[in-house]
């Protein structure tokens, strides 16, 4: 008699010969939102029409930006001639040092404690991240609790990690603001010993950030709960303008030393390397010999994932980081970055209030980051898209790297046309 996996081989080979594929039962996946956005954006022909669905910083001019320091570092490594060879599992030593520095600076002593990994960008790292806290965080419950609304991509990258995924309130629609007082509430009410997700700056998607006298408060309630600290920093530098304030949430939770910190780190937005897939993940241990230990599993988790990670991002952002003259420079651009993004939310909430609107705009120049969440209806932006040639999320998520000087008029008018009423 045939084993029950023959006979399914069987039955496979058969639907062959009768021209059935075996696949013929998967099913066709739901479009990813942001790239469905850019996709209608393309196919409109008005010259008016505006793209603000997608992350990526733009110029004035509506450009995409490869920042000097950038070309330059390149530029000094193809000078240099270097191999192709295969790096550490955990990537490039000179990236990885110079990420946590950036990172951590003196919060965690001289960062010999700290064990850290490159990896496939940010999302890469909160995939390394989420294994390695399914693995070996045995004070909980195996749940990631992340902000109501959150990151689109979190809750994916953690189911498929093998961890539940549940939410703290975060955001509050009535002001456009912080719900402080629900997010503590819900924070103090979760199982002793799980895992929070925390924005670091420039919260994705609402652009609302806690003050320093909050973050006080939510550092207070996690440590209460024994919770794990998991910060996501994607933005560092690129919110206010000051890599050091932006990083000042996970610098308090690390000096304090009362939380476990695990870190998501990413240099896409900061250094505009999208596409070269720049990050890592890293752990702030007791000492030098935990380190060494949580290092060792980081490579058993890396090593059947992807092996090791590409090269020459990582090269590029260690040259930047770790050249006087290129760092200074790049510190520069991306407070340029940062100031056009504060000024372009600005000269929106200005011309909504010159048009008469008789809404509420405060929100707009309150919040920080590449996103704002605008309080904008699915209706509206419904609207906003087919009367108006404008793009965005149907939560109302604006990406404010797609308003320039010459169409914040027009956005502004138009947001103000969809709301009116």
């Amino acid at each position: 008699m045939l084993s029950s996996a023959a006979m399914k081989r069987s039955a496979q080979f058969a639907a062959l010969r009768r021209g059935v594929s075996s696949w013929a039962h998967v099913e066709m996946g739901p479009p990813d939102a942001i790239l469905g956005i850019t996709e209608a954006f393309k196919r409109d022909a008005d010259p008016r029409k505006m793209n603000l669905g997608a992350g990526a910083y733009r110029t004035d001019a509506g450009k995409p930006y490869v920042l000097s320091a950038v070309r330059r570092a390149e530029a000094a490594l193809l000078a240099q001639g270097l191999d192709k060879e295969y790096q550490a599992i955990t990537g490039v030593g000179a990236f990885t040092r110079a990420a946590a520095e950036l990172a951590y600076a003196g919060a965690a002593g001289d960062l010999g404690r700290v064990a850290v990994t490159q990896t496939i960008s940010g999302t890469g790292a909160l995939r390394v991240g989420g294994e390695f806290l399914r693995r070996f965080h045995g004070g909980g419950e195996r749940t990631v609790y992340v902000p109501a609304p959150t990151w689109g991509n979190h809750a994916a990258v953690f189911r498929d990690c093998g961890l539940k995924v549940g939410q703290y309130r975060y955001f509050d629609a009535q002001t456009n603001g912080l719900a402080l007082g629900a997010m503590l509430e819900d924070l103090r009410a979760l199982p002793r010993g799980s895992i929070v997700l925390l924005h670091a700056c420039a919260h994705n998607p609402t652009g609302v950030d806690p003050t320093a006298a909050q973050w006080a408060e939510i550092q207070q309630a996690v440590e209460a709960g024994e919770h794990v600290a998991f910060f996501d920093m994607a933005y560092q530098g690129f919110a206010s303008g000051d890599a050091d304030r932006d990083a000042g949430a996970l610098r308090a939770f690390v000096a304090a030393g009362r939380a476990p910190v695990v870190l998501a780190q990413s240099f896409a937005k900061n250094m505009g390397l999208y596409g070269e897939r720049v990050g890592t993940f890293s752990v702030v241990g007791a000492d030098a010999q935990e380190r060494a230990r949580i290092e060792s599993q980081l490579k058993i988790i890396v090593r059947p994932m992807y092996s090791n990670p590409p090269v020459h991002g990582a090269r590029l952002a260690a040259e930047v980081l770790t050249n006087p003259e290129l760092r200074a420079e790049w510190l520069g651009e991306v407070k340029g970055m940062a100031d056009r993004i504060i000024a372009m939310r600005a000269a929106l909430r200005a011309r909504l209030e010159d048009a008469g609107s008789a809404r509420p705009w405060q929100h707009i120049t309150d919040q920080i980051g590449m996103f704002c969440y605008t309080g904008l209806t699915p209706e509206q932006v419904d609207r906003l898209a087919r009367d108006f040639h404008v793009y965005l999320t149907r939560d109302g998520r604006v990406s404010i790297a797609g308003i320039t000087s010459g169409n914040v008029q027009y956005l502004a008018e138009s947001i103000h046309s969809v709301t009116k009423a």
